[in-house]
């Protein structure tokens, strides 16, 4: 498959390459990682051709976004794609030391605190604080991030914010900016199943975000939402392709499977994958990348890495040939449904 054909992000003129980068690890996923491996991660990917970046000012609290920004600054404008998030406002924690000591995600980030925001002004605060840590004035995306119960803390929550985004006017302040042509798309980032449909009901979106439903391993989103997607015109970008670690390590002791220690059940199933792509020569990798993007409404899927050889690695993995008997036996072996769109 070539990694750099592009595709129609749904009914947008944004087109997207079948290959994009995910930079959560640049703002210290799962490890940390300097800002010399972080620049020379970000040049290799611009070196092999991938020219889509996708961020957040929550990776990191704000790092991500600056490591992708200070690199692609110097990149041409015309070529590079980047995609950012809102949903969260950032500032300088009240009491800096107690912060400093705290338990919180992303400790190895930026010191600031956050709180969650979804209405007109911390949208349009939140495009604003991005673009100037980015180091640019334009982005081609923007999703509202982490709008779920696990996140915000609670349904509670998650009717609060979805009432933000309506009567709030959060919504209406991401149809101003690209009304303006500030922006080409709006998205929704999705770590459940469950909430696309959710936001069709209240909201004309252009894509998704998947991070998780949509993988080699995990496909029942076929049952409602991507049927629901794709008859309004609506695109997917998947996220967490490798299934949070599995699919590329492999099914290894410690193995991560969808932000978890993959069970003993997880593993022997992606064992059995592995087995089947050995028997067609390909790697388990490969299969991972490439399957989402036989979906009609799949534009583009956007593997992380934390170094140069991570990133030429997914290059070579997205381009390796894949015989349609590899796909016809996971479907046989009931490894994957038979209802997943495949050669």
């Amino acid at each position: 498959m070539n990694p750099f054909a592009t595709k129609p992000l749904g009914r947008t003129s944004l087109r997207l390459p079948a290959l994009g980068f995910g930079g959560a690890g640049l703002g210290h996923t799962t490890e940390e990682i300097s800002d010399t491996q972080a620049e020379a991660t970000l040049a290799a990917a611009w070196e092999a051709g991938i020219r889509y970046y996708d961020t957040s000012p929550w990776y990191g609290r704000g790092l991500s976004e600056r490591r992708v920004g200070s690199f692609l600054l110097h990149q041409p404008a015309g070529e590079r794609i980047i995609s950012t998030k809102v949903g969260r406002l950032f500032s300088a924690p009240s009491d800096p030391a107690a912060f400093a000591a705290s338990k919180r995600p992303w400790p190895s980030g930026l010191h600031f605190e956050h709180r969650y925001d979804y209405s007109y002004a911390a949208i349009m605060r939140a495009y604003e604080d991005s673009l100037q840590r980015l180091g640019v004035n334009r982005v081609h995306a923007l999703l509202i991030h982490d709008l779920d119960a696990a996140n915000v803390g609670g349904e509670e929550k998650v009717d609060q914010h979805f009432d933000e985004l309506d009567r709030g006017g959060g919504f209406r302040a991401l149809e101003e900016l690209k009304s303006a042509g500030l922006i080409a798309a709006i998205g929704a980032g999705i770590n459940y199943n469950g909430l696309m449909p959710r936001f069709l009901e209240r909201f004309d979106l252009d894509f998704f975000l998947v991070a998780r439903p949509y993988t080699l391993v995990e496909q029942d989103v076929l049952d409602a939402e991507f049927p629901a997607c794709e008859a309004r015109g609506v695109g997917i970008v998947i996220g967490a392709v490798f299934a949070t670690g599995i699919l590329a390590t492999g099914p290894i002791e410690g193995a991560r499977y969808n932000y978890h220690t993959a069970t003993p059940e997880e593993l022997d199933r992606v064992r059995r994958m592995q087995a089947v792509c050995a028997r067609h020569g390909v790697p388990l990798a490969s299969a991972a990348l490439q399957f989402p993007l036989h979906h009609p409404i799949v534009a583009s899927v956007i593997p992380g890495a934390f170094s140069p050889a991570q990133v030429v690695e997914n290059v070579r993995a997205m381009a390796h040939e894949i015989p349609d008997a590899l796909w016809h036996e996971l479907k046989a072996e009931k490894l994957i449904r038979a209802d997943a769109p495949t050669p």
